[in-house]
């Protein structure tokens, strides 16, 4: 059976201010066109699907569009809602829409039923585990100490158990949106931390033939039978030495994988520069950053004057401007932003505990630090279901 596995599509987000929808419809028209050229027999979805819970109508539509393209190709796809998504709102109509071979998987307590396809071979089972925010779904799983882990260990012990049901020689893929030891991340993907820990073992997803993951913005292989296949598009400058694309995942009869990555359009390059204004406006090396995206960082001691001005005649499509003055680490006047880059909320609260008190917090107060956050945390994402 060959699958094309895709994720975190963010339908309706912009990048940084730039309008992406018209990206997202190549994207679309993209995906179409290769479904129907590489004759590919199931596409598989895992999350984020839209970039916020109430998603505009323009990216409804596109959605919609999508949907109704693929129904026409007679081609069946299975979609998990992402930590973007509202679940609730992804699934409205999915036992419906199932009957048009679109298969919508956004409730953890339909884990361990798969959508049954079938090619010359026989039967592949796909598991859809939607997105598990570890505070709202540890009761549904019995376990008592909410984390990532815990519940998607959880969650796969249920698919081995059904799977384990299933005639010898079945098939199996698992979709799944979570983040994996050994997973690169961006500055686009939204923190799911909870307890202090976001990553969970690739182990977990042991006796599947393959897991096709989403979170990560970057196309990457855990193993051989664990990949994420990335955004399609952009989202962060983080992102400018990614190469988008989606797994094209031929599944042989004896459970075999074999991936080829099949590249996404690129509606412009990305670059990130860096230096003095003078320096970037008369570098001829970088004359082949004209056309692109462009994040300029300006190390100028003091702020030049119209920068972003000056730096737009060269680089018209520059979007987004940063100052990191060169200084010593020890200067007063080193930023307080660029002090904190790269610490997590947990790092900051006990720093600041210890710069109030003059010791820093003990194990007992960084527990009660870690559950303060995690409350935060749960608490929002129930306050963006119910939205």
């Amino acid at each position: 059976m060959r699958l094309l596995h895709t994720s975190d599509w963010h339908l309706g987000r912009a990048f940084h201010r730039v309008n992406m929808l018209d990206a997202q419809a190549e994207f679309i028209g993209h995906l179409v066109t290769t479904v129907r050229e590489r004759d590919v027999d199931a596409v598989v979805v895992s999350g984020d699907v839209y970039d916020r819970a109430v998603p505009p109508l323009a990216a409804v539509e596109l959605f919609d569009n999508a949907l109704h393209r693929l129904a026409d190709l007679g081609v069946p796809m299975v979609m998990i809602s992402g930590n973007h998504d509202s679940a609730r709102r992804l699934g409205v109509g999915a036992g419906l829409i199932g009957r048009a071979g679109i298969h919508l998987r956004t409730e953890p307590s339909a884990c361990g039923t798969p959508v049954v396809l079938e090619d010359e071979f026989g039967e592949v089972a796909f598991y859809g585990l939607p997105y598990l925010e570890p505070a709202l779904v540890k009761d549904e799983f019995g376990v008592e100490k909410a984390g990532h882990e815990a519940v998607l260990a959880a969650a796969m012990d249920r698919v081995r158990a059904d799977l384990a049901t299933r005639a010898r020689g079945t098939r199996s893929v698992v979709l799944a949106h979570a983040f994996v030891t050994g997973g690169q991340v961006s500055d686009s993907e939204r923190d799911i931390t909870v307890g202090g820990v976001a990553a969970v073992p690739a182990g977990v997803f042991d006796g599947v033939d393959y897991a096709a993951l989403g979170h990560l913005h970057g196309c990457q292989t855990i193993t051989e039978r664990v990949r994420y296949s990335g955004s399609p598009l952009p989202y962060s400058f983080s992102e400018a030495d990614h190469r988008k694309s989606m797994w094209l995942v031929d599944l042989d009869a004896d459970g075999s994988v074999f991936a080829e990555r099949i590249d996404c359009p690129v509606p412009r390059a990305l670059a990130r520069i860096r230096g003095t204004l003078e320096d970037l406006l008369a570098d001829p090396d970088l004359a082949r950053h004209q056309d692109a995206w462009v994040e300029a960082t300006l190390t100028d001691p003091v702020r030049p004057a119209d920068p972003m001005a000056r730096l737009t005649e060269r680089f018209p499509h520059t979007l987004s401007l940063v100052f990191d003055p060169e200084r010593a680490p020890d200067d007063p006047d080193v930023s307080y932003a660029r002090r904190l880059a790269g610490r997590s909320d947990q790092q900051i609260a006990e720093d600041f505990v210890a710069h109030v008190r003059g010791a820093a917090p003990d194990e007992l107060e960084q527990a009660v630090l870690r559950e303060a956050f995690d409350a935060v945390r749960a608490d929002e994402a129930v306050r963006e279901v119910a939205r």
